[in-house]
């Protein structure tokens, strides 16, 4: 063993490392964390002679099971008001793309969120993220697009950033200002494609917050024509690509997050096939969003087979939002993943962990349990790892590490 000090050394642990289809498992093992990162990890009787001695903190942990920190790819965590009103709409069999025509939808909240101060926003979306992180999430990636101006979008964004400060979780901003035609633009949809492009991007781009950009392909938003205008021009400036697509309608949303080389689409109920050979020739993730399908009472799932049969990248996120998913709980999510979307529990952990850090562009980062990797960790009281997705409930997490650092 090299004369390196470890901060922490964890033994006695059943590790899901996340490194294969089967979760990576290896059983009675050990982890050490120095300066942040991963320094070791393996059988705990393949710990190196004097290990123990070595590491200024060693933790037992009585056999419980540790995962990678989850990494939730895909929240709208940042917002004003709620949705309540549309809920009961809901309820009585009005769909969401006419609740949405009705002035409801994204367009109630864009207007609470712009009377909203950046206090009351960043108070309300820590709250939001300090229940995700009760669920072992360590890193949230927070999308804007409940402004739809350049002074709103860029507030959004900067609250979202300063979550970093509240919460023991990394934040990944994501610029949607493609996400709604504003009503002051009604019937000048041209007029706020220009805005977007020609403002809202390159006042974030200066601001520096936002770390890709993303865009609502739909009938009730853009059409892929206006979505594509938009993903290649901040795609060109350096972020990465994200698309809502396929979600209500087929309008092809995946073959265009392809077809621009964006890093995933998002939702795809409606997903056609070739929309699927597409993303897997162009190496594309799926991110399937069970709690928007589950709130909207979607009659259409996911073709998951098809895109397992294809090889895609299925990552599972919250969509933690005030209308079509307002969920914070990641068992809620990871139970319908399963239930309704028909993953396996090990799918759907890889996809909140490994599969979350390749839409994010953060694998060589996290998401897995490997050496140099980030000493994001969370350790869970349960038997069998697939408890997280069957227990609906208390979360059962024991304990959450941070940069290698336990929560207090």
């Amino acid at each position: 063993m090299s004369e390196e000090r470890w901060d922490r050394l964890w033994t006695g642990v059943e590790l899901a490392t996340m490194t294969d289809a089967g979760l990576g498992i290896v059983p009675d093992g050990a982890i050490a964390a120095a300066g942040g990162r991963i320094a070791w990890v393996g059988r705990e009787e393949a710990l190196p002679p004097g290990a123990r001695g070595k590491a200024a903190e060693v933790i037992p942990c009585g056999g419980a099971w540790m995962t990678p920190g989850l990494i939730d790819c895909h929240t709208h965590i940042v917002f004003g008001g709620d949705r309540s009103n549309d809920f009961r709409h809901l309820l009585q069999g009005r769909s969401y793309a006419e609740i949405a025509r009705a002035g409801g939808g994204i367009m109630s909240t864009v207007r609470a969120t712009r009377r909203a101060s950046s206090e009351e926003l960043t108070r309300r979306a820590a709250a939001r993220g300090r229940e995700l992180a009760d669920w072992g999430v360590t890193t949230i990636e927070v999308k804007s697009g409940y402004g739809l101006d350049v002074e709103t979008e860029l507030r959004i964004l900067e609250v979202a950033a300063s979550l970093r400060e509240h919460l023991r979780a990394d934040i990944s901003p994501t610029l949607l200002a493609a996400h709604s035609v504003p009503t002051e633009y009604a019937g000048r949809r041209g007029d706020y494609l220009r805005l977007v492009v020609e403002e809202i991007l390159p006042a974030a781009l200066q601001q520096g917050h936002a770390m890709s950009i993303d865009v609502f392909c739909e009938d009730i938003a853009f059409t892929p024509a206006e979505s594509r205008l938009v993903l290649e021009a901040g795609i060109s400036a350096g972020l990465d690509g994200r698309v809502h697509a396929d979600q209500l309608s087929d309008l092809g949303g995946g073959a265009l997050a392809a077809a621009v080389g964006a890093r995933s689409a998002d939702h795809l109920e409606y997903l056609s096939r070739e929309g699927v050979e597409a993303m897997a020739a162009a190496g594309v993730s799926a991110v399937l969003l069970p709690g928007a399908a589950y709130t909207l009472g979607a009659e259409r799932k996911p073709p998951v087979d098809a895109l397992r049969r294809a090889g895609v990248a299925m990552a599972v996120a919250t969509d933690a939002n005030p209308g079509s998913s307002p969920i914070t709980c990641v068992g809620m999510i990871l139970n319908l993943a399963c239930i309704q979307f028909g993953l396996t529990p090990e799918e759907a952990l890889l996809g909140f962990t490994s599969a979350a850090a390749q839409v994010l562009g953060m694998h060589d980062d996290r998401g897995t349990l490997e050496p140099g990797k980030r000493a994001d960790l969370a350790l869970w009281d349960v038997d069998d790892l697939a408890e997280l997705c069957y227990r609906v409930g208390a979360s059962p997490l024991k304990s959450l590490v941070k940069d290698g650092v336990p929560a207090d």
